[in-house]
């Protein structure tokens, strides 16, 4: 009852503080940036001059209340050595820590007054790649469970980083390539991390209370800034929100121990944003000899406005309930096949 109790706190604290900064944008002269307009982008002109970067806002809230709730109200004790092998407790705080990072590098980017290279984004994207992968090698292990059967495997820890720094990539670029509709990105990172909650108790058939923390001050987070950025919207995250959520869908999923899950939660994802980076990466490395997906423009949602002549809320509609559905089919799947007796 007392855990219920602080996690309804902890939920209204969550909603409450970021509507209020929201409200009033402390600092925003100093902290934030407007938005430049960006390049090719259909409908990108009318946010021209918008509060950008106010991801730095929720995703503060978001890591500080987890943060409080997680380590100083709700202490949890392990017989391990702080920095030893399979520490979740210091590894579910070394990955929070890592989040903030993430936000930082795009928070600076969108505060900047000319917009940062691909080249530097690109490297910074890769580094913090690369340290979530190792915290979560190092504090997690490399077991891997296939969320719809309860089954798992483990990886040799080699393979396991390797793919980890892959997902921590492809997640950040992908949630930064989405966000180009207003409430589209911030609206499919809630459905992803939801989705990868239920998912994760399923497979373990264990609650973990930390990820109960980590979902109840998430949601009311992000929802918070929805509904100032829904269309019209007022402000937009910037890099500071899209990488961010990008980098914790990731760890997410890993400290659920569903990190394959991504093939679907992520697929809106990919099919959004992650087409649009294919194609401009192989674009440049062929120097445009091979285009791929010539007759459709990316990211998809761009392709929805531009050539199917769609509104924003219709764009937003349409993706949100494809990805909704998804993940319902999915999770309806994993609970029949428990029901029916087909997995444990």
């Amino acid at each position: 009852m007392y855990f219920i109790y602080k996690m309804a706190i902890g939920l209204a604290a969550a909603f409450a503080i970021t509507m209020i900064l929201l409200r009033f944008l402390p600092g925003e002269k100093v902290l934030l940036g407007h938005d430049r307009g960006r390049k090719f982008a259909q409908g990108a002109a009318a946010n021209i001059g918008k509060p950008t970067g106010v991801g730095f806002y929720f995703m503060l809230v978001f890591l500080v209340i987890s943060a409080l709730l997680c380590f100083i109200y709700n202490p949890v004790t392990s017989e391990k050595g702080f920095f030893e092998s399979g520490n979740e407790v210091t590894g579910l705080a070394m990955g929070l820590i890592a989040t903030l990072a993430a936000m930082v590098t795009g928070w600076l980017d969108d505060r900047s007054v000319d917009a940062w290279n691909e080249y530097l984004k690109g490297a910074l994207d890769f580094i913090v790649s690369l340290i979530g992968a190792f915290i979560c090698v190092h504090f997690f292990g490399t077991r891997v469970y296939i969320a719809i059967t309860g089954t798992y495997f483990d990886l040799n820890p080699i393979v396991f980083y390797i793919l980890a720094v892959i997902l921590f990539v492809v997640s950040i670029n992908s949630t930064n390539a989405t966000d180009g509709i207003d409430g589209l990105s911030g609206t499919l990172s809630i459905l992803a991390v939801f989705t990868t909650f239920l998912m994760g108790f399923m497979a373990l058939s264990l609650p973990d209370r930390n990820s109960i923390i980590l979902l109840i001050v998430f949601i009311p987070s992000v929802m918070a800034y929805l509904l100032y950025n829904f269309h019209p919207s007022k402000m937009l995250m910037g890099d500071a929100g899209s990488r961010g959520l990008g980098f914790f869908i990731a760890f997410f999923l890993i400290y659920c121990r569903v990190p394959l899950l991504y093939f679907i939660v992520g697929l809106p994802f990919l099919c959004d944003g992650g087409i649009s980076i294919v194609k401009i990466t192989v674009g440049r490395l062929t120097k445009k000899k091979i285009i791929l997906f010539k007759n459709i423009t990316t990211p998809l949602h761009d392709e929805l406005r531009k050539n199917r002549k769609f509104s924003v809320k219709r764009v937003w509609f349409v993706l949100v309930i494809a990805a909704g559905m998804i993940d319902f089919l999915y999770v309806f799947a994993a609970t029949l096949l428990r029901v029916l007796g087909v997995v444990q």
